[in-house]
């Protein structure tokens, strides 16, 4: 059987949009000689829909929009959409694979496995399936399952989230090959886990494993693709692009099958995962165009190169809001990325505006001395300017915080935090400076002074990042031991010999900026914890490590 694996970008929601896709590839998929094109979980929908599942308008379009598919597609097409679940109590709904053609439903089979953690929430929304069914169809007998169902390898994890295993029980109702349509989000060095899994399994259980994922960015989940077939013995057999939509062939009978040219550097994989990650947030949003806040430092400069990368320079405009504590080098550097970049600059400066809040609150701070109030105020002027020109010219302003400073609340509300998208709230600092260098991989995008300079916000004078945090490279360090790890302070302070009057104190201000980071726009996930998606804790409470 010539199996197409097809592998393409959906919008949640655009049914007609997936749906017109969907079958432009069936379409070439049958040019090409496949029997079968299979795509991935809830394309037709596009994952993850979230809330829009409770909908019962979004529930009947999606089914009305596989039966027209089934009556189109010139060849037998497994497609991810919300069914009909199979108990009568419960959910109403599962997360369910259709093999169509022939002008109907040819087989369903819905997801065992419902996943609970990290980004997941399918039990919200979803019945699992209880029972499951091999298929015969053509000169396969197809096992199929849906993302995590291939994910409880009692082989393959030390720890197994299920008791049971969907992938040995369709084995032993007789599957000569396993098919799995996946939504699986992007994360570093995920990939490489991913196939390990899949080449495992195949081995064990002596049978092709076809694997199709997602690809592309909805909200802060990125999708890599990388779908990929494996023969019994663990042979890559077919392997598609990561990052980009594709289409490749798998012979199961033969073994032969497409293999694309791959990332194979996890810093590239990440500044491409940031990049489809903007594109299609920016473009799914229904925006075309950025404005970017400037301040001749790393983070802002890295933004502006992945913004350009994403929509093209022309799309792109950065505005620098020299204050009284800005350096000209500062100024100097951010005009000259812009020019680097190809970018619009806009030079707005702040000091009329800010002398004139200072003076509309002289009355009110008689006697204080200067100190974050005056400083937040000029973040927060800056948020304004940028604010103004997103409404005046309907560009969506991509904020410049990293993960270490929004860890440890080294950021402003309504300040550098405004904007519809963060672009690196998931990058640590020490990452910053690595994803700035690949940016300059074949040329100086990001001036060189930029990297030198000692980071600093400059609300006052000759201030540092220093002043009142670690180093990056021992902040970043106790950060993903303690946010990503989950580790006590305790734990960090052996594992690196750092003071642990040092890490508690790290730990305490990850906890305390908590509120801070609630009403942070959304960010783009590329660690295994990112703040803005599949972290949850509660903002009043009163637990300290």
């Amino acid at each position: 059987m010539k199996i197409a694996l097809a592998q393409f970008n959906p919008t949640v929601g655009d049914f007609e949009g997936n749906a017109a896709r969907i079958l432009e590839l069936t379409r070439q998929a049958q040019a090409r000689g496949a029997d079968v094109a299979v795509f991935s979980e809830l394309c037709l929908c596009g994952y993850p829909p979230q809330d829009l599942i409770e909908r019962p308008a979004f529930i009947q379009r999606n089914r009305e929009a596989l039966a027209r598919l089934a009556q189109s597609v010139p060849i037998s097409s497994l497609v991810g959409y919300v069914g009909k679940a199979q108990d009568e109590t419960g959910k109403p709904v599962a997360n369910s694979a259709a093999l169509i053609g022939q002008g109907r439903v040819l087989f369903e089979q819905q997801k065992m496995l419902l996943p609970t953690y990290d980004v997941f929430d399918e039990t919200r929304y979803f019945q699992p399936a209880n029972t499951q069914h091999a298929f015969l169809l053509g000169a396969e007998t197809l096992g199929i399952t849906i993302c995590e169902d291939v994910w409880n390898d009692k082989n393959f994890w030390t720890q197994r989230l299920y008791k049971r295993d969907p992938v040995t029980e369709l084995v032993g109702r007789g599957s000569s090959i396993v098919l799995n349509i996946s939504s699986s989000p992007y994360t570093i060095d995920k990939r490489g886990v991913r196939q390990d899994m899949l080449r495992a399994m195949a081995r064990r259980h002596k049978v092709p494993v076809v694997y199709v994922n997602q690809v592309g960015g909805n909200d802060s989940l990125i999708f890599d693709g990388s779908s990929v077939a494996f023969m019994p013995d663990g042979r890559v057999a077919a392997l598609a692009k990561s990052f980009e939509e594709d289409l490749v062939l798998f012979d199961s009978t033969t073994g032969a099958g497409d293999i694309r040219p791959q990332i194979t550097d996890e810093l590239e994989a990440a500044y491409e995962a940031l990049v489809i990650g903007t594109r299609d947030y920016v473009r799914k949003c229904g925006f075309r165009k950025v404005v970017i806040g400037l301040s001749g430092g790393i983070d802002s400069a890295l933004v502006a190169a992945i913004a350009s990368d994403a929509l093209g320079g022309e799309n792109v405009t950065g505005v620098s809001m020299p204050g009284p504590y800005s350096s000209e080098g500062s100024i100097v550097d951010a005009k000259r990325l812009a020019t680097n970049l190809g970018i619009e600059l806009l030079v707005l400066p702040i000091g009329e505006a800010f002398q004139s809040y200072c003076k509309a609150l002289e009355n009110s701070f008689a006697g204080l001395p200067l100190d974050v109030a005056e400083e937040n105020l000029q973040a927060r002027i800056r948020g304004n300017f940028l604010m103004a020109l997103s409404n005046k010219f309907g560009s969506l302003v991509l904020s410049t915080g990293n993960k270490s400073e929004m860890a440890v609340g080294y950021c402003t509300l309504y300040g550098d935090m405004a904007g519809g998208l963060a672009v690196i709230s998931d990058v640590p600092k020490t990452m910053v400076y690595e994803l700035s260098r690949f940016a300059n991989k074949t040329t100086e995008r990001i001036p060189e002074a930029i990297f030198t300079k000692a980071p600093s916000a400059e609300l006052r004078p000759h201030q540092t990042d220093q002043d009142s945090l670690p180093p990056y490279d021992v902040l970043d360090r106790i950060l993903k031991a303690y946010v990503e790890d989950l580790r006590s302070p305790e734990e960090i302070a052996q594992q690196y010999d750092f003071p642990v009057d040092l890490v508690r104190g790290v730990a305490t201000q990850v906890d305390r900026n908590e509120y801070k980071r609630k009403q942070a726009p959304p960010g783009l996930k590329v660690t295994s914890k990112a703040f803005s998606v599949g972290r949850r804790f509660p903002l009043a409470q009163k637990f300290s490590v």
